[in-house]
């Protein structure tokens, strides 16, 4: 029996996750659990060096092992591409853009870049093969160091390019060299964005399966973005992309490492159209560190320039980009995204900004939570801090100086664009308010002039960023080949039950049970009878995905006009059979009735058959109650908040500790606020993670020595604190919803927060300067030493 909602007022409701119940039994079905009949297994040889010429392979030993079926060089598929691995967002028009072979044909350019396929009956010969087969490699110099990469003598990633240069990117707003000469101080800060790793829970994994007739193929694959991959696996292979259905099953995370379309997965796609059938990768936790994308990657300089009573007046930032080896399909452009983000929340008139891309022989950088918006906010958080301990003022008081006013319609900001909405001093007020900023202001000096061991140090982290990615025309603006719009469809069966057909793909956001509060708000239902369809392309062939902080704003909202739509047809029909005006019918607990009467009206499922049956319904109305809404939003959100992070530090051993933090987030009208706090939660641990445990280190060959996860120390539970969570509710005007995403959020405010906590904790022992991972050994060092890399220039 249908359930008819009581109360349709899901929406602001922490309705329980439908997605759980099968995660957490071991009934979720991951690409990895996908085996069909007469599968092969595929499995990739990797370079050892990250730069060598290949002189050739001897794959002979490898193809007599019984159970292998092929073992095939890149010269070997070589005609099988019709392109290479894609670049989807070259910056500029004069980028250099290096081939990018699915598998290397004359030179490998980073450790883990393929060389060799292995086809096996078992993934276990597979692998047994892959030692047998011999590769003649030059080993040639390699670069890994992005400043380095741009001297005259420094060696070439990629010699036809004739230079380590990938692009300059520009943008300036205002005057900025007037705006410096009329500082009364200018600070200027170099901050390094290590590389980090995405490290999803579910490695990386596909399965290929050609149909028996039709020449078409169903692509399984652990993907954020199952309609590129379509819509890019039909370029590279040649194929209609009619003819490829690509699936995400459960997805076990991706934090943007999955915001790709992948060498395995055109591999695997190739080799099975050659033997006619399905084949297998699924990725080992060594090869992720190698061969799937890394995070951030950037040397930040950035400088403001101020009056003495705290007042910015302008900021000049240059960076360099690591893009690694390779241009991945967003690679160029990660860094390029945060270019608008770099002002934050404050006001001034004079804004310039510059990066350079630079090729290195290392794994890719792409796309990794608060892509482009995190490294932003981190530099201009720590700016922040620098320019109030040269100043002698409170951090907090330098900031509030220079916060936007309150506003509620788009606004301009320093960098040229446009804020949808914001009141930064009343969400930053209550973070201080609830960490007690004063107090901990006063035990800080109580333990400065005890001298004590254990010092304590606060850090704030403002930051906003550009969620709902992408308004299209925007996209086309810096030269993303991508629409930003998201499709959805909303019909109600003839049972009266609800289907939401939705082009985002999630990967543990939680969209199953968000749109279905959403879908049973509109048409007056319970949640428990709305089922979510997604990550199919044959179920839901348009959609531009799920990531950039753009599920909510861009695909929830098409949800919710989409249903809209049919509550409005419904309005209608019901008006109809009940022989009233529309405007007199009352819309309650899922239930059309005349105001002022007392008749039984109709329920939305009696509309709904009644649609179907189509026999009594309003001249030249269609049947079926049913509607389509593709959602453009016309700018970006951009949801916003302070982060602050108290932390003590010992000043003998150099450990951290957070005793305790702070976040309030402002990401307009919450659907379910336990999703959102689950989202905070994981982001705010990525950039804890970010500040003082991880990051992927390589020798000076480009060796990694962070290759498994023995190395490359993250933290567990046992390493973080609560978190104190509250928020503060500015509506979107780009959106009917008013929301804004919350997403990366919390990776967003959280690595300049703790960052800045440690540092404030031992600045009074000289040391004004450390950069992440802050781990013991490099605060015991500083602190023995009193390092101080910030410089500051007086007028």
């Amino acid at each position: 029996m249908t359930q008819i909602a009581e109360t349709p007022a899901y929406v602001g409701q922490s309705v329980p996750r439908r997605e759980d119940a099968a995660l957490i039994t071991g009934r979720a079905t991951w690409t990895d659990d996908i085996t069909p009949a007469g599968t092969l297994h595929m499995a990739v040889l990797r370079s050892p060096f990250a730069h060598a010429r290949i002189g050739g392979i001897d794959t002979g030993s490898a193809r007599a092992l019984p159970g292998v079926v092929a073992v095939l060089t890149g010269v070997d598929l070589a005609g099988e591409f019709a392109i290479g691995l894609p670049c989807g967002w070259p910056v500029t028009e004069d980028i250099k853009i290096p081939d990018h072979p699915p598998l290397a044909v004359a030179e490998v350019n980073h450790v883990g870049d393929g060389v060799a396929v292995v086809l096996a009956t078992d993934p276990h010969t597979a692998q047994e093969a892959l030692g047998l087969v011999e590769v003649d490699y030059e080993q040639l110099p390699a670069v890994v160091d992005i400043e380095a990469a741009l001297e005259p003598d420094a060696p070439l990633v990629h010699e036809e390019l004739g230079t380590n240069h990938c692009y300059t990117w520009p943008l300036a707003v205002g005057d900025v060299d007037a705006a410096f000469a009329q500082a009364d101080v200018v600070v200027e800060g170099r901050y390094v964005q290590q590389r980090v790793l995405p490290s999803a829970m579910e490695p990386r994994a596909v399965v290929v399966t050609p149909e028996p007739v039709g020449g078409a193929f169903t692509v399984y694959t652990s993907t954020q973005v199952p309609h590129f991959v379509r819509d890019l696996l039909a370029l590279i292979c040649g194929v209609s992309d009619s003819k490829i259905r690509v699936v995400a099953p459960d997805v076990g995370g991706g934090f943007g490492s999955k915001l790709n379309v992948y060498a395995e997965e055109a591999l695997a796609f190739v080799l099975a159209r050659r033997v006619g059938k399905p084949v297998k990768w699924t990725e080992t936790r060594s090869e992720n560190h190698i061969a799937t994308t890394h995070g951030r990657g950037q040397i930040q300089r950035i400088a403001v320039g101020a009056t003495r009573e705290g007042k910015i007046l302008g900021m000049r930032v240059e960076l360099l980009a690591d893009m690694g080896a390779y241009l991945q399909l967003l690679t160029p452009g990660i860094a390029v995204f945060g270019a608008f983000t770099y002002c934050g929340l404050y006001d001034f008139g004079a804004y310039s900004f510059e990066c350079k891309g630079v090729f290195t022989n290392l794994t890719p950088t792409d796309a990794y939570r608060g892509a482009g918006r995190s490294e932003a906010a981190y530099a201009h958080e720590r700016i922040m801090d620098d320019l109030a301990r040269e100043l002698g003022m409170d951090p907090a008081e330098v900031r509030l100086r220079n916060l936007i006013p309150p506003f509620s319609e788009p606004r301009t900001v320093p960098s040229g664009v446009m804020y949808d909405s914001g009141d930064y001093e009343a969400t930053m007020r209550r973070a201080l308010e609830l960490v007690e900023y004063e107090r901990l202001r006063a035990e800080q000096r109580e333990r400065r002039e005890a001298g004590d061991a254990v010092q304590l140090g606060i850090g704030i982290g403002n930051f906003t960023e550009s969620g709902g990615l992408s308004p299209s025309k925007v996209a086309a603006g810096v030269r993303l080949q991508s629409g930003g719009w998201e499709a959805a469809t909303v019909r109600m069966t003839v049972g009266g039950k609800v289907e939401v057909v939705t082009g985002t793909s999630p990967h543990g956001q939680g969209h199953e049970t968000v749109w279905a509060q959403i879908a049973a708000d509109a048409l007056g239902v319970h949640p428990d009878d709305v089922e979510v369809l997604h990550g199919d392309t044959a179920i839901a062939p348009f959609g531009r995905d799920t990531y950039g902080s753009r599920s909510l704003p861009v695909g929830g909202v098409a949800v919710h006009v989409a249903a809209g739509k049919v509550a409005a047809k419904a309005r209608a029909i019901a008006a109809h059979l009940l022989e009233a005006a529309e405007d007199d019918l009352e819309f309650t607990g899922g239930r059309f009735s005349v105001a002022g009467t007392s008749g039984p009206g109709v329920t939305i499922q009696e509309v709904a058959l009644a649609a179907s049956l189509a026999s009594n319904l309003p001249e030249g109305m269609e049947p079926n109650l049913t509607a389509d809404h593709h959602f453009d939003p016309p700018n970006f959100t951009w949801p916003f908040g302070t982060h602050i992070c108290v932390a003590e530090v010992d000043t003998l051993t150099g450990r951290v500790e957070i005793r305790r933090y702070v976040a309030v987030d402002d990401c307009g009208p919450i659907v379910n606020p336990a999703i959102v706090e689950g989202q905070l939660h994981g982001g705010i641990a990525q950039g804890v993670a970010q500040a003082l445990y991880e990051e992927a280190l390589y020798d000076a060959a480009g060796n990694p020595r962070t290759a498994t996860l023995a190395e490359y120390h993250f933290p567990t539970a046992m390493d973080l604190p609560s978190f104190t969570l509250d928020q503060t509710v500015t509506p979107s005007p780009t959106n009917p919803m008013g929301v804004k995403g919350i997403g990366e959020s919390g990776a967003i405010g959280s690595s300049p927060a703790v960052v800045n906590a440690v540092i404030d904790a031992v600045a009074h022992l000289g040391v004004t300067h450390l950069d992440m991972p802050i781990t013991p050994e490099k605060v015991w060092r500083a602190v023995g030493g009193a390092g101080h890399t910030a410089s500051t220039r007086q007028q």
